[in-house]
């Protein structure tokens, strides 16, 4: 199995410094600062990729989940959100909010309910991030 690499780079101290990370593959790239991470200022954050890995990983292991029970989809769309908080002296992510819907012709809300959890607890994403509170609202479109 392939092995996935990326790079970040922070110059200057926490304030006034600013970071700026890449893929491997080109295909991301950008730039932080601690106010877009901490604040509402312009520019990407950890939080963000996180955010965008688990979006996308659970989106495949629901999808993959939909296929094994003879339910391709149409569709799978999942939104996350990644919250950042301070705890005690430092920050931790707490919670990761998975929004998916998904367009399964065939199946009833129940099992697609089923099949959700079911992807929720095994993909690869929600595995690395078990310290965290992964909420889910899954729905049928």
């Amino acid at each position: 199995m392939p092995t996935r690499k990326a790079s970040a780079t922070w110059e200057g101290g926490f304030q006034a410094g600013s970071g700026s990370f890449k893929g491997e593959s080109g295909a991301i790239d950008g730039a932080f600062t601690a106010g877009s991470r901490f604040s509402e200022e312009q520019g990407s954050n950890p939080e963000e990729l996180l955010a965008a890995a688990h979006a996308a990983c659970f989106s495949m292991a629901f999808s993959l989940q939909l296929d094994r029970a003879g339910h391709p989809p149409d569709r799978v769309h999942t939104d996350a959100a990644c919250t950042i908080e301070k705890v005690g002296e430092g920050f931790e992510i707490t919670t990761m909010k998975l929004t998916t819907r998904g367009k399964v012709p065939g199946i009833d809300a129940a099992e697609f309910q089923e099949l959700a959890n079911n992807a929720k607890e095994g993909c690869p994403v929600s595995k690395a991030l078990s310290s965290v509170r992964i909420e889910l609202d899954a729905a049928l479109e």
